[in-house]
């Protein structure tokens, strides 16, 4: 009798490990299909979606991981009669000191996340974070980088960006004021733009929408503001403004019509 308790004995020690290990192998591979099928379809995805989706998957994936793995030990613990309550209890004193000690990389990761599930902004996006604009070259779940035109990089830790401005998720807006001399005629400079806007319609560089010409905007000290604006593709509205000065430049030059700049007239006493 007591061969048979021994024995018995042994085999739930040997058998029930083996049964929970391969339990939690399937459990995670239902949830890896589960996770793979509403996140991994990449190939409808482009460029840094990609990235996106992979990103998330994998961080998932590991979390699930690591709880199936810390069940199953524990049912394994409990098999050999080991007091699991205490471990728990143990585990969750531990856990809270490390919690402590590491709040900031936890709220960096949690953060992290947030951004590349939600979609805040992604790799090539432009943002603006506490004044400095730039181009975003890295989103990991602890850091993301800036860098700016100059080549100046800006790392700043993800729990911190709770204020961003992102420049890349609409249209800009490319807006061109044109300063007219007081000495011509408004009808007449207004009939020009026209002319000019049907001519380079279609040349600019970037434009998403119609070149539109507001007409007469304000009274400058020394000129008249005429204004012209066209929607471009994120962040593209400078070289598009460049183009538009440029052109109406000439063309209003060819019409005698004269664009004022800034000037000061100096009298001599006597």
């Amino acid at each position: 009798m007591k061969i048979f308790d021994v024995i018995q004995i042994d085999f739930k020690h040997i058998i029930f490990p083996i049964i929970y290990i391969i339990l939690g192998i399937i459990c995670y591979k239902i949830a890896k299909k589960i996770i793979n099928q509403a996140l991994c379809k990449t190939s409808k995805l482009k460029g840094h979606q990609r990235q996106r989706a992979n990103t998330i998957r994998i961080v998932i994936l590991n979390i699930i991981k690591y709880v199936i793995g810390a069940l199953v030990l524990l049912a394994i613990l409990a098999n050999f009669g080991i007091n699991v309550k205490s471990i728990v209890a143990g585990l969750g004193i531990t856990t809270a000191i490390i919690g402590l000690a590491f709040q900031d990389l936890a709220k960096d990761f949690i953060a992290g996340i947030s951004i590349i599930t939600e979609n805040q902004f992604e790799v090539g996006d432009t943002i603006e974070y506490d004044g400095f604009m730039g181009e975003v070259v890295f989103l990991g779940l602890k850091t993301t980088r800036i860098r700016d035109y100059k080549g100046a990089t800006k790392i700043i830790a993800n729990h911190k960006l709770d204020t961003v401005i992102n420049y890349s998720l609409h249209d800009s807006l490319a807006v061109v004021d044109l300063g007219i001399s007081y000495e011509e005629d408004p009808s007449k400079v207004s009939t020009a733009l026209e002319e000019i806007k049907k001519e380079v319609e279609g040349k600019i560089p970037n434009a998403t929408g119609e070149l539109q010409v507001w007409g007469l905007d304000e009274f400058d000290e020394s000129n008249m503001k005429y204004r012209i604006v066209v929607e471009t593709k994120p962040n593209e509205q400078y070289g598009a403004q460049r183009f538009l000065r440029s052109e109406f430049k000439k063309g209003l030059d060819k019409r005698n019509i004269k664009v004022s700049y800034p000037q000061i007239e100096v009298h001599n006493g006597k």
